[in-house]
């Protein structure tokens, strides 16, 4: 490459102090001019052009040897340097420095960063250059984009000799195209996270430089023009990539000044202010960020889609094959070497049931490897075709819905469809989503992300592989009749979000409209279509998809009524299976984070409490308690507890006791405490929780006003979270309380040593005299920016016996300590406590009670008490 030449205008210093004011008025005056017009390229270019014409002047005026030369290397040897990106420099030495070189080569170094330079500098002979870039690609990389900026030409020009000669472009190739796969691995194969890399993530700037480092390799071009010179591009396609390109430069120019340092992730903290940038203003229902960024997903995607179908040309022209006969696989496509090809011109545009067809065809020939490059192109430009007529044609109806029936292959399919823009056009209510975010603070995922990812769980539970990982939902599964209707509730379950309003609403609305558009016709000819029986289950399914999840979460699951409610809601087994199986696919597919063992566990119980109501009917509750009494007394007797020893014990003990608490945890506390019943000195025992996740905690001791508070604040500052307490009074004012608390962060900490530790040292905290304030904590960097308003809300049960409290806001260190402190200033009892953790949000639901309750002013006073606690403080 020939080296930009230096600015003249400004003539260049010669002390450090005064290259670094230098810098820094030529960087102000190019961020100024950048400011007005918008030229990434040329802001680009002028930067580089700013730290050339320093570089020339240190090198010069530290006196180095004529016979080395200063390299640049990396995007800064492209000539284009981003305001806080590293100056990649190689200093390149004929042989072995001596003393007085290496001398001369450290007052350089230094006089580059006493001039503010980041400078990333290698000092290498040609010959340890070839041996490094042998070794690794990514030096090879580097190395082969280069620019002369002082020295000794000759020299450079040797040195770029060598490494085209050792180049070996087929091994190049090969390892660039594997390293671009691992990279795109370590972001999950998607650029729809929430805080993407512009330059990492797949469809970011590196997709765009891997096309041009391949192609410059194997002497196909440098640019945009010159591969469209060489057929590889399209002019489209060349005019499509050079806007991509110049997007993303943008973006990322503007993401580097506004963060002052060199960042490349589109954090939450930047988002706001970017958008800002761009003009663009929160509307009621999307945010500005959100604009900014589902422009930034669509512009991903595009890159991503062309760069596949660019680097698949390369490599036909790259590695030429030996062409075999095709295998007519219809008359529109054949399999021509391992790929699936149109068999002429204008396929899709003669016979548009051809975009349908090439996705079942590719979801039916799993051994396929893709989409020829013409076919690929052809497809990308036929998703025009897609049209409101194209969505009324009853084969196309039918094409679709034997894609969701298809055996196999249908989460690659609907992603490949989505990839190409082609199920956002057949659905457009889908289109819609396409890249938009979700800032509740759990979801991961945009929303186009996140219901592909639901789709693909409840996919996982019908294959028999997978049947380990959730056995109850992959026996449900199986047994489900016509589970695409699963997969039709899953697509739409989301599909109203960013639209304003209830989602579960509008999506139903949608939901239906889809399920008439396939129906079964008038005759009953098309089999192949919904009836009016399955559409319904659909419709209910997108409405109540956050019910069970709801109740499970929130709600005494060992509360007859609460059973009874949601039984009378569901009223048939088929609603509860697929209610069952829609929410457990929803809740893993929020993020990876999300779902946990205690979540598992409460859907299941309230699964299998219905299921059991649903069969059998209300069970009384003295058949319940006789049943559980003759089953915990059979326990009992195998852990050879004398016959009779657990009655003093069960005295002390209601009948609520036994209804809300389970068999084993009956047992556990009464091996515990049936010979300490009037123990003074609290009891701690801590066991692997039952869950098989985290741990059980139990504790016994004289009741106090502030005990469950003080339990909170023991959890809080040992990083414990809680997800359950079970809270009880026995008849004789003793407290035992059951806490199921995750151990997030103490893999490396042996389940032995974690359980002597909780029962030693929360044994000691409760023997305190004293309660310790609550600790400060920082706020997430996603809850700063968008905070959630915290809401509370107190409603009786029932029977007007208890009272529900329920919160949601932002997470936040000591929240529940705090919530509890208040709680007991106000004398309220809480009776059970699940505390349901989404991400940076809580949705945290108590039974409480107290007079307190009973004065509406008082209530009034403890929600606002509450509300201003919970509130996002730094």
């Amino acid at each position: 490459m020939a080296r930009v030449q230096p600015s003249s205008v400004l003539e260049v210093p010669s002390e450090a102090s005064v290259w670094r004011e230098y810098l820094q008025e030529r960087k102000q005056s190019i961020y100024a001019s950048f400011q007005k017009r918008s030229d990434p390229f040329k802001t680009l270019a002028e930067l580089s052009a700013a730290v050339d014409d320093t570089l020339i002047a240190i090198w010069a005026a530290t006196g180095q040897s004529s016979a080395a030369c200063l390299i640049a290397v990396g995007g800064y040897g492209r000539g284009l340097l981003y305001p806080y990106s590293d100056v990649d420099v190689l200093i390149l030495l004929p042989g072995k420095a001596d003393k007085q070189t290496r001398s001369r080569l450290e007052r350089l170094i230094s006089q580059l960063w006493d001039a503010g330079l980041e400078i990333g500098h290698s000092v290498r002979t040609i010959e340890q250059c070839q041996e490094e870039a042998s070794q690794d690609i990514t030096v090879q990389t580097t190395l082969l984009e280069s620019r002369l900026i002082a020295g000794n030409r000759r020299a450079y020009n040797r040195f770029c000799k060598s490494m085209k000669s050792s180049l070996k472009v087929t091994d190049f190739v090969e390892g660039k195209l594997l390293e671009q796969q691992q990279r795109h691995g370590r972001f999950n194969d998607t650029a729809q996270n929430l805080e993407p890399n512009l330059k990492e993530s797949p469809g970011g700037l590196r997709d765009l430089q891997n096309i041009l480092w391949i192609s410059s390799a194997a002497d196909l071009g440098t640019n945009w023009q010159e591969l469209t010179q060489q057929r590889i591009l399209t002019n489209v396609e060349a005019r499509q990539l050079r806007r991509y390109e110049r997007v993303l430069a943008e973006l990322r120019i503007r993401l580097h000044y506004l963060a002052a340092r060199r960042e490349d992730r589109l954090l939450f903290d930047f988002q706001s202010a970017l958008a800002s940038e761009y003009g663009l203003k929160n509307t009621a229902a999307k945010r500005a960020s959100e604009q900014l960024m589902q422009q930034f997903y669509t512009t991903a995607k595009a890159v991503t889609l062309l760069n596949n179908i660019v680097l698949q040309n390369l490599r036909k022209r790259i590695f030429p094959q030996v062409t075999g006969q095709p295998i007519a696989l219809n008359d529109q496509f054949q399999i021509k070497d391992e790929l699936i090809e149109t068999r002429g011109p204008g396929i899709f545009q003669r016979y548009p049931h051809a975009i349908f067809d090439v996705f079942l065809l590719w979801q039916t020939h799993p051994e396929v490897k893709g989409l020829a490059v013409g076919t690929m192109r052809a497809l990308w430009h036929a998703r025009d075709l897609i049209d409101a007529k194209f969505r009324r044609s009853s084969k196309h109806r039918r094409q679709f819905m034997e894609i969701l029936r298809a055996p196999s292959g249908l989460t690659h399919t609907l992603r490949r469809m989505n990839q190409f823009g082609v199920l956002g056009r057949y659905i457009p209510e889908f289109g819609r989503i396409v890249g938009q975010m979700q800032h509740d603070l759990f979801h991961v995922y945009t929303v186009d992300e996140h219901i592909l990812m639901v789709v693909r769980n409840l996919r996982r539970f019908a294959v028999p592989e997978m049947a380990h990982e959730y056995p109850l939902c992959s026996r449900l599964i199986s047994e489900f009749e016509r589970p695409e209707l699963l997969y039709i509730a899953g697509l739409y379950h989301d599909i109203a979000k960013g639209r304003g309003g209830d989602h579960s609403l509008l999506g139903m609305q949608d939901a239906e409209r889809f399920c008439r558009r396939h129906s079964i016709d008038r005759n009953g000819v098309d089999q192949n279509g919904i009836d009016e029986q399955d559409t319904e289950l659909v419709v209910w399914l997108v409405e109540k998809h956050l019910y069970m999840s709801a109740v499970a979460q929130r709600q005494d699951l060992t509360d007859p009524a609460v059973i009874a409610a949601f039984a009378d809601e569901v009223k048939t087994d088929r609603r509860l299976v697929a209610l069952y199986l829609l929410t457990v696919a929803d809740i893993r597919g929020t993020s990876p984070k999300v779902w946990n063992a205690w979540k598992a566990k409460l859907l299941a119980e309230l699964f299998h409490a219905t299921r059991r109501y649903l069969s059998h009917g209300a069970v009384s509750s003295d058949r319940v308690l006789a049943s559980k009494h003759e089953r915990v007394l059979t326990r009992l007797r195998a852990y050879a507890l004398p016959e009779g020893a657990q009655k003093a014990f069960w005295k002390k003990l209601d009948d609520s006791y036994f209804l809300r608490h389970d068999e084993q945890d009956i047992v556990w506390h009464t091996r515990m405490l049936s010979y300490r019943i009037e123990t003074r000195t609290p009891i701690v025992k801590a066991r692997l929780s039952p869950i098989g996740e985290g741990l059980q905690v139990m504790i016994y001791a004289p009741d106090e006003k502030l005990m469950f508070a003080r339990i909170c604040g023991f959890f809080q500052r040992t990083n414990f979270d809680i997800v359950e307490a079970k809270i009880y009074t026995t008849r004789h004012n003793y407290a035992l309380d059951t806490f199921e608390v995750m151990t997030t962060g103490r893999l490396d900490v042996h389940y032995r040593d974690m359980i002597r530790y909780v029962e030693h040292e929360l044994r000691a905290w409760l023997k305190r005299p004293d309660t310790p304030a609550p600790r400060k904590g920082r706020l997430s960097r996603q809850l700063k920016n968008f905070p959630i308003s915290p809401t509370v809300t107190i409603r009786p049960d029932d029977r007007a016996q208890f009272y529900y409290l329920n919160i949601v806001a932002g997470d936040r260190p000591g929240l529940l300590y705090r919530i509890a402190l208040i709680l007991a200033r106000y004398q309220i009892s809480i009776y059970n406590a699940k505390i349901n953790t989404l991400g940076e949000r809580v949705e945290d639901t108590f039974l409480v009670q107290g007079e307190a309750l009973k004065n509406a002013r008082t209530v009034v006073r403890l929600e606002s008490e509450l509300v201003q606690e919970l509130q996002a403080k730094s």
